[in-house]
């Protein structure tokens, strides 16, 4: 048997033991909605070019409220937005329910969008810079490895949506390459998915959010 088989089999292994520990019905957990992150009614199309859209994933900051290395959403949103802002630029928060894949997200969140720029993230931390009119998988700028994003990096992120709605070409946001980290939290990853896919509605249209970081977590 080959290594990669080993360890795909080992990973099977994880995610079904890691599978068992979870609670049959998680109904009770996505239902509660945090004080701070509150649904207002289905997003509309922006109309203002010095809008940024911030698309989160079905799952993101209610039924799970950390990335795969236990930064809050609550933190990694509030540095999004505030890079965007230091740019002079106005961050609007959606929830995208009709996928979990990226690529999706940012493909959803462009066409709400004023200036056309998305932000889009999962809920495990993986994010995208996308453009409107871009195919699903042509990104701006792509950060595959949450493990290795950190708050500075999604504070510089959000800086280089906000230039790239300007109508700039800033430089790709310096990002670290760690294969063993890929390792070290594959089976975690393969969970958080099976998790923030649980939440996707089919047909289910983008919800705007407020956000309010005054207010206290819950």
């Amino acid at each position: 048997m080959s290594e990669s088989n080993v360890n795909e089999d080992l990973l099977r292994d994880t995610v079904r033991d890691m599978m068992k520990e979870m609670p049959a019905d998680d109904s009770s957990v996505i239902a509660k909605q945090k004080k701070w992150f509150k649904h207002a009614g289905v997003a509309k199309s922006g109309t203002s070019k010095d809008e940024v859209v911030v698309a989160v994933a079905p799952g993101f900051a209610e039924f799970l409220t950390e990335n795969l290395t236990g930064l809050s959403h609550r933190d990694i949103l509030r540095q999004v937005i505030a890079g965007i802002e230091e740019e002079g630029l106005k961050a609007r928060v959606i929830k995208v329910y009709r996928t979990a894949d990226v690529s999706f997200v940012g493909a959803e969140g462009d066409q709400l969008s004023g200036s056309g720029i998305c932000v889009a993230m999962q809920s495990k931390g993986t994010t995208i810079i996308h453009q409107k009119d871009l195919a699903p998988l042509s990104n701006l700028e792509l950060f595959p490895q949450a493990p290795v994003i950190t708050l500075d990096t999604y504070r510089a992120i959000g800086k280089n949506a906000a230039k790239y709605a300007k109508g700039e070409s800033p430089s790709p946001v310096p990002t670290v390459s760690d294969q063993m980290a890929r390792v070290a939290y594959q089976a975690l990853s393969a969970l958080m998915h099976i998790k923030e896919t649980k939440n996707v509605v089919i047909g289910k249209l983008a919800e705007e959010i407020i956000v309010d970081f005054a207010t206290k977590e819950g």
